[in-house]
């Protein structure tokens, strides 16, 4: 026989759930949003989630705070996300790295289907060869020319193993036959600095940190890895130009949150997203830097992460990289 009074509680107890999800998510947020960024200050990653953090504070009225947690090509931010409460309160900001570790790591703290949700491509940067104006390379040609005379002065310096630099400093080895010594730093800040410092010969990055250095003297650009030249280096050639076709990479600077995370805030936060990269002080930002703004959905940012972990496994498997 039918119980009408437990009939009515149950239904409520089913139905409080559904109701509180969305009053959580309209109240979203109540508090400071942690912003985790896999690379230290002053890389592409870093200034975009700084960029985007601000104008996300200035809407929202609660702090963004940026947590950079460097470290095993993005491993450790990645899995630090991965292990977070789906609540909102957990950015993630990643670059290329997420697609490419797959591959080339035997063990990585975070599944790159299952442990985040994808929100939107921010922007995304071609990356740029570079040396110190002191030393007498002035092309590709001649960091080839130099490392077939003396390997041991083709240190490249890139913003950590994995990193897809990382992977276009061992395409330009295998495809021109030469032993280029790659050094992978935590970061773009550190690894900029590296070649400042004449500590290392070269330097192969997303360009938006590259690019004041480059205006400034302080760096030489040699080519850019993009399909087509940059309007803020007009004058660098791209590698297709080279001769090496194929070679066309990107950085990006891309926002997820960890699995869990309602539906509701993933759309806010989307919506934040493609608001934010459109305004006139941020886009002029980020073209300034060399960077283009994409604020693509979560649906293409899902479809991009397919096509990019198995285009990137290709290139390790082929290249036989291995990083323990």
């Amino acid at each position: 026989m039918k119980n009408p009074i437990r009939d009515i509680a149950t239904a409520m107890c089913i139905a409080l759930p559904m109701l509180s999800a969305p009053a959580s998510a309209q109240k979203y947020p109540e508090r400071p949003i942690r912003a985790i960024v896999v690379f230290p200050p002053g890389g592409p990653t870093d200034t975009v989630a700084r960029i985007f953090g601000q104008k996300l504070t200035e809407a929202w009225g609660q702090q963004v705070v940026v947590d950079n947690r460097p470290g095993a090509g993005g491993n450790i931010g990645m899995g630090l996300a991965a292990r977070a409460t789906g609540d909102g309160y957990t950015l993630l900001f990643v670059s290329s790295s997420l697609m490419v570790n797959p591959s080339l790591y035997k063990k990585i703290p975070y599944d790159v289907y299952k442990s985040f949700i994808p929100v939107s491509v921010l922007a995304a940067s071609t990356h740029v060869w570079f040396t110190h104006p002191s030393l007498p390379v002035k092309s590709i040609a001649d960091l080839i020319a130099l490392a077939k005379r003396d390997p041991s002065k083709a240190t490249v310096a890139t913003p950590g193993a994995g990193t897809v630099p990382h992977l276009s400093v061992h395409l330009l080895a295998i495809d021109s036959k030469t032993n280029l010594v790659t050094v992978p730093y935590a970061g773009g800040g550190p690894s900029i600095a590296a070649v400042l410092g004449i500590q290392v010969s070269f330097g192969c990055q997303a360009i938006p940190p590259v690019t004041p250095h480059i205006q400034a003297g302080r760096v030489r650009a040699l080519a850019i890895t993009a399909a087509k030249r940059s309007q803020i280096v007009p004058d660098v050639p791209t590698m297709a130009e080279l001769g090496f076709k194929g070679h066309e990479a990107e950085t990006i600077s891309a926002l997820l949150v960890p699995a869990g995370t309602p539906a509701a805030i993933v759309k806010r936060l989307h919506s934040e997203a493609v608001r934010i990269m459109a305004l006139p002080d941020v886009n002029k930002k980020i073209t300034d830097l060399g960077a283009d703004v994409i604020a693509n959905s979560p649906q293409q940012f899902t479809a991009y992460i397919k096509s990019e972990v198995a285009r990137w496994g290709k290139v390790i498997r082929d290249a036989k990289i291995v990083v323990n």
